[in-house]
């Protein structure tokens, strides 16, 4: 085992002096991701590697030292998974963001970590393909989404990360640089180690390449707008479009609240009659995406039918460019609520058809605990995401824990997207099966033997480090 010093003085070593941080080179950005309840924490030194090569090289180093890594892509996560450990090493992805390949035969990217979304977008759309995972942020980093398994809006039509990568490089907490699955999508062979690794949160493994599945870009596109007199009834309406078959591209809920906040954030004037505004409760937002204008005004024409028969107050067709603006502003809700000054986000998920079972539930245990909450969500995938207003910290903690354990009863989960982290930490090693979080640990223990990785988040400390 070497110190603390000796660690430090080898780094460079390995990944160049200009990649090793330390001090007040340490900026204060590095020390937190967006997270409203994460404590910023200044590590040992944030190490830069370029190659797959040298992740492996800080990995060897840190074992000898028995010093924490905790990996960082953009940090726009929201749970504190990317936090620095208390005296360890933050190992960012920023040098490591190319584009190894675009493969327009097999529909297969090939990419760094530290690559954002937007950047990948960019690339993509000249050769008329997308990678269609759209997490809130699309400064958000390819590694930073496999490692929450990023949902986002499309999710409803396209699934989460993990239904959109095929395989990853990786390096484990033993020093291994190992490969898992490939250019196919289907494999039978033996387990399947791509999986494991997506939503594990860095405890498992440093990702250094990501293989995506791509679908094509579809050019033509509506977005319809129907408001709701409640949000049950808004609720009842989500089962009904997904079973027409009409496979929307978005379909998202928003409360009025949230509505009449995200679009005077962004300037944005829907045209909504002010007799409408007054009676809706919740909003209803549905993106239809075709290869043909007439497709897609056939489905519009379906799904209006839709809505109409299941109690919308009114359907609306926005035109193209209030239509894109709307999706941007739904983007922007956590920031918005962020300036509003909420305490915290939730983004608990439950079956769909149980959505406005929960949010009934919520209003009630709001009302209960004195919080204030408002929302919206992806009613496709039953994922709700809750604005919480309450400063007393005993009290917050209280109503969030009973909006979890509420969620679970009705066969959801504590988190649809954001990852466990150390926000959700308490809530998750309190209400889980103690026998699954025991073989999470025993996997843990395999890929990371000596408790290196991220060892604070998820369900914390383990044996494998003496911890």
């Amino acid at each position: 085992m070497i110190s603390t010093e000796d660690l430090l003085a080898r780094l460079p070593a390995i990944v160049g002096s200009r990649a090793v941080l330390r001090g007040e080179a340490v900026t204060e950005e590095l020390t937190h991701d967006e997270g409203l309840v994460s404590v910023p924490i200044a590590p040992l030194a944030v190490v830069m590697p370029a190659t797959t090569a040298e992740v492996a090289g800080i990995v060897a180093l840190a074992r000898e030292a028995r010093v924490p890594l905790t990996a960082r892509g953009s940090a726009t996560g929201l749970s504190g998974g990317c936090v620095p450990t208390p005296g360890g090493l933050v190992v960012s992805f920023a040098r490591m963001k190319a584009i190894l390949e675009i493969d327009e035969s097999n529909h297969v990217a090939v990419v760094q970590p530290g690559l954002t979304l937007d950047e990948l977008e960019s690339a993509l759309r000249p050769k008329g393909l997308v990678y269609p995972v759209y997490p809130g942020d699309h400064g958000s980093s390819l590694g930073g989404n496999v490692n929450t398994n990023a949902g986002g809006m499309r999710a409803v039509r396209y699934g989460v990360t993990r239904h959109n990568v095929l395989g990853l490089e990786m390096v484990l907490g033993t020093g291994e640089i190992v490969r898992s699955g490939g250019r196919y999508v289907k494999s039978s062979t033996g387990y399947d180690l791509t999986q494991i690794v997506i939503g594990s949160e860095g405890t498992l493994a440093l990702v250094t390449e990501v293989t995506l599945k791509l679908q094509p870009l579809y050019r033509h596109s509506a977005t319809v707008l129907a408001p709701f007199s409640t949000l049950p009834d808004l609720a009842a309406a989500v089962p009904t479009i997904i079973a027409s078959g009409l496979t929307p591209s978005v379909l998202e809920y928003i409360d009025t609240l949230t509505m009449s906040s995200i679009t005077a954030s962004e300037g944005l004037d829907l045209g909504i009659p002010q007799d409408l505004r007054e009676a809706a409760n919740a909003y209803v937002v549905v993106v239809l995406e075709q290869r043909t204008p007439e497709r897609v005004n056939e489905d519009v024409e379906t799904l209006g039918m839709l809505l109409a028969d299941a109690g919308a107050l009114e359907v609306f067709v926005l035109p193209g460019q209030a239509g894109g603006a709307l999706i941007r502003a739904r983007e922007r809700a956590f920031f918005v609520a962020k300036a509003s000054g909420a305490n915290e986000i939730i983004d608990v998920v439950v079956p769909r058809d149980r959505l406005a079972v929960y949010l009934e539930a919520a209003s009630k245990l709001a009302a209960e605990h004195g919080c204030f909450c408002v929302g919206c969500g992806h009613a496709g995938d039953g994922n709700v995401h809750l604005s919480v207003f309450q400063p007393e910290a005993r009290v917050r903690e209280e109503f969030l824990l009973e909006l979890f354990r509420t969620a679970m009863k009705l066969g959801g989960a504590i988190s649809g997207e954001h990852g466990i982290g150390t926000a959700k930490q308490q809530a998750f090693l309190l209400l889980e099966d103690p026998a699954r979080i025991a073989l999470m640990r025993r996997v843990k223990a395999s890929f990371d033997p000596l408790g290196i990785l991220n060892p604070d988040k998820v369900f914390g400390y383990t044996e494998a480090n003496g911890s």
